[in-house]
């Protein structure tokens, strides 16, 4: 069994801000990163510090990703930003681990089903089997003892509504395994709800009948509705059946960046009167709008070199060159600021309300981050971020994760209590 503690990166944090005073607003490093302060170090400390979509499964999953070790930060084979040693130093009090289920697992009937139900093994394996520092957990009453105990309380969420194969059963026999939200749609529609992306030429539009029957069961169980990925109709479409707040678990606002994934104003405050919570991506392309527009040029031109390929090939060399190519035309874009982060935090917070505002980090699910924003433990700089922000103690307790805590226990907790 893995031994490892939270102690030394919050520990160093504090014996590097002591001589600075409590409320002493550190320098900014030449990159922009923010120097956390003992009084920003404290404030983490003590918070509910709650991350809603991590896809380190898929890593466990599809690369033979062992998450006991720890691993460098980044992004190639062998590398990410979650493993059990920095989940424990990060600090944080609870992490979904989401059950991604890929699009291609819905063209054939029990697939989709089967897959979530492998990513529901895998973590369980994965929780029990570091009993020390890990808690499984499917209420907010779970991140409370975790917090005492000095555990990362682990949540299972799944992303996908593919998953339930169009069945009320299906989606009741996941809760039974643990499984404590969804998210609808992946960037491929279902039969019964549309995404933001249209995958595939897949649904685009709002819930059917069936869809809003599976808001409703959703309530009955007390699963978490996730808005993130879905299309505008089905977002207000949800907001209109359901009778307790949604999230959307990973989703950032279009206001600063444009693209379907994020939240317009209008839905951001739909979920305010909702009383939900909008938790924000960490994902470069859709926070940054600069970095978003090169990645697309990277985009076009590997797509005219697939073209320029004499007809019918397909070989395993030419998937590795464009691969390449791909690779090495995306590191010569600049990274993005650490700021352009906390603008998102920001704008949501003016728009919605600080109480609404939340962390849906999608790490080990994105190739890449802001400048700072490496892996888990660096969570800490945005506590530190949003006191240079001008931003309260009890808001930026709210936003790390007291207003996940406030929905969980008004969705897990109560449905928990009823027979």
């Amino acid at each position: 069994m893995v031994s490892v503690t939270r102690r030394s990166v919050l520990a160093t944090l504090l014996l590097a801000g002591a001589c600075a005073g409590p409320r002493t607003t550190p320098t900014p490093d030449v990159m922009g990163i923010p120097v956390v302060s003992a009084h920003a170090a404290r404030l983490y400390r003590d918070a509910f510090v709650i991350d809603t979509h991590n896809d380190m499964p898929t890593r466990m999953l599809d690369d033979a990703y062992d998450a006991s070790v720890r691993h460098p930060a980044g992004f190639g084979r062998g590398e990410g930003n979650t493993d059990l040693p920095r989940l424990m130093e990060s600090g944080m009090t609870a992490e979904f681990l989401s059950a991604w289920v890929d699009a291609p697992y819905a063209r054939r009937r029990g697939d989709s089903f089967a897959r979530a139900v492998r990513y529901v093994e895998a973590i369980r394996e994965f929780t029990a089997k570091h009993p020390g520092q890990l808690r499984f957990a499917t209420t907010a009453a779970d991140v409370r003892a975790a917090k005492r105990e000095g555990k990362v309380a682990i949540f299972i969420g799944l992303e996908g509504g593919h998953a339930i194969e169009g069945s009320v059963e299906g989606l009741r026999d996941l809760y039974a395994r643990g499984v404590r939200y969804m998210t609808l749609t992946w960037n491929n529609g279902n039969s019964w709800a549309g995404s933001s992306i249209g995958a595939g030429g897949t649904r685009k539009g709002g819930l059917t009948p069936f869809g809003r029957d599976v808001i409703q069961e959703m309530n009955r169980l007390g699963m978490l509705v996730d808005l993130s990925h879905v299309s505008d109709s089905t977002f207000f479409d949800a907001l209109a059946v359901t009778t307790v707040p949604v999230i959307a678990s990973h989703s950032s606002a279009r206001a600063i960046n444009d693209v379907p994934r994020n939240l317009s104003d209008a839905q951001l405050r739909a979920i305010a009167k909702n009383g939900g919570v909008v938790n924000v991506n960490f994902y470069s392309r859709f926070l940054d709008p600069a970095f978003r527009a090169r990645a697309e040029e990277v985009d076009r031109a590997i797509a005219r070199e697939r073209r320029a390929l004499p007809a019918g090939t397909d070989s395993a060399a030419a998937r590795t060159r464009l691969g390449a190519m791909r690779d090495s035309l995306m590191a010569r874009i600049p990274p993005t600021p650490f700021a352009v982060l906390i603008d998102h935090f920001d704008h949501i917070a003016k728009v919605a309300g600080v109480d609404h505002v939340g962390i849906g980090s999608d790490f080990d699910g994105v190739t890449a981050l802001p400048v700072g924003m490496e892996d888990v433990t660096a969570l800490p700089r945005i506590a530190q971020a949003l006191i240079d922000r001008g931003y309260s103690d009890d808001d930026i307790r709210k936003m790390l994760g007291g207003n996940m805590m406030r929905v969980m226990t008004q969705v897990l907790d109560r449905q928990a209590a009823l027979p």
